[in-house]
């Protein structure tokens, strides 16, 4: 059948864990960095699940896809919104380029992934999937082969919670389930591209990064969890070092995560600083976690607004584009000036310098397709969550608002490849952008890059 490529994609997983701090205890992640290519991998803005894996899949940026998160907001509304799927991806997909010179691709919980498409291959849906009841495989057929060896398959766990054992429990569940059925995909069926995703990665950093973390503001020396994230590594290389086995010589292996992680410092309530400096008022003062879309808000008196998440979306509000719209077009960009120079002025509840970061959409994307927000912000380069609720009397929570959660995004996951026919150089790679994978995969299979990639392959000459 010629070389094949089988992609382990490890959602969240940062250089800083993998190349350094756990290495040791990575045997078969170490094998495949030793003997192959390896380098940190730069996302995307913003560095988020979802648009980060269908930016590497497609070699398209953000903009080109029209997808700057996992919800955006619906044009003329100020709080409603639509969550992306698998269709909002309108750019072909590696797997779709492979289809065309008549390559098979089977490919699993790789986000957007749901509703299924239909592919030269197989398709499992991923997390964003309401449920096993749903049809969650192409062709349909698959996913009662699945559910006749290995049950309803799982596809997430509900990682913001107190409960930490009962989630370890699920999370454990969850992985090895996944693995299971890789390894049965791997054997059974016929491929050329392999990809999966596994989500477990980021779950258990979101839940149990502060009981590790010794630099974490919230860190217990000797508390009950605090072996659990290296444990959770060292149970997937145990799963990777499987998969090996079951590869032959004809198949390039690559690992990779679509963003990092780190400590969270805290959440930055940007409504109410934005309503302290006057860009927003309440018409009475809401209650302590109150969602903004319940808030009180004098829209007629509002310039801007916005959202919480692992980075802040801003909205200006502007007229006849808002219904109560109060910014005149022609001074749209003096407003969105003041707010980035009034953003870059925020310091820490000690007093210190925050670095945050702001762009506006234009200066990022040259094409921008969907609903993109007028500002971009990165609270302390992404060490603090944006808060989207209010109510709280100050701009400083020490957790996040809507659950436990220890950790935000980094910019930077990892990348390896790995050859066992060795006709990749070994060798470590500066820092590569999260575009280059779609055409290095193509590349492997001596398909030339498309001209509307934002990358190229890593093995051009």
């Amino acid at each position: 059948m010629g070389r094949k490529v089988l992609l382990i994609g490890l959602d969240a997983a940062p250089p800083e864990l993998v190349f350094k701090k756990f290495r040791k205890n990575l045997p078969n992640v170490s094998f495949l960095m030793q003997n192959g290519a390896y380098g940190r991998l730069r996302s995307t803005h913003p560095p988020i699940t979802i648009p980060a894996w269908a930016s590497m899949v497609t070699g398209k940026n953000p903009g080109k896809l029209g997808m700057y998160g996992f919800r955006h907001r619906k044009r003329g509304t100020y709080n409603d919104f639509y969550i992306v799927s698998s269709r909002s991806v309108k750019e072909p997909a590696i797997w779709d380029i492979l289809g065309r010179h008549g390559l098979k691709s089977i490919v699993v919980s790789v986000p957007p992934g749901y509703p299924p498409k239909e592919i030269n291959g197989l398709w499992i849906s991923c997390f964003i999937t309401p449920g096993p009841e749903k049809q969650y495989t192409y062709p349909n057929e698959l996913k009662m082969e699945i559910e006749k060896y290995f049950g309803k398959y799982i596809f997430d766990v509900e990682f913001r919670t107190e409960k930490r054992k009962k989630l370890l429990k699920e999370l454990y569940m969850m992985t090895e389930q996944h693995f299971n059925i890789i390894e049965f995909l791997l054997k059974e069926k016929k491929w050329n591209f392999f990809m999966f995703v596994e989500i477990g990665v980021d779950r258990v950093q979101h839940a149990f990064w502060k009981f590790f973390d010794k630099n974490h503001h919230l860190y217990q020396p000797g508390n009950e969890f605090e072996s659990v994230i290296p444990e959770y590594y060292e149970y997937i290389d145990e799963r990777v070092g499987r998969l090996l086995k079951l590869v032959d010589d004809e198949t390039i292996v690559i690992i990779a995560s679509d963003h990092g992680a780190k400590r969270m410092k805290g959440a930055f309530v940007i409504n109410e600083w934005l309503a302290e400096q006057g860009y927003l008022e309440f018409k009475k003062e809401p209650e302590p976690g109150t969602d903004l879309a319940k808030a009180n808000i004098n829209w007629d008196r509002t310039i801007a607004w916005g959202w919480g998440g692992y980075y802040a979306r801003v909205f200006i509000n502007i007229k006849n584009r808002e219904p109560n719209g109060i910014i005149d077009p022609k001074d749209y960009e003096d407003v969105r000036e003041q707010l980035i120079e009034d953003f870059k002025k925020i310091k820490d509840p000690e007093g210190r310098h925050m670095d945050n970061k702001v762009y506006k959409p234009e200066d990022l994307f040259p094409i921008m397709k969907g609903d993109p927000p007028d500002l971009f912000v990165y609270f302390d380069n992404l060490y603090w969550r944006s808060a989207g609720t209010v109510g709280y009397g100050t701009f400083y929570l020490p957790e996040n608002d809507k659950g436990p959660d220890d950790a935000v995004h980094d910019w930077d996951g990892i990348l390896i490849i790995y050859d066992p026919q060795e006709t990749i150089e070994r060798k470590k790679f500066d820092l590569v952008n999260i575009f280059d994978v779609a055409p290095t995969i193509l590349d492997l299979f001596g398909i030339p890059t498309p001209n509307d990639m934002d990358g190229h392959s890593l093995f051009e000459v």
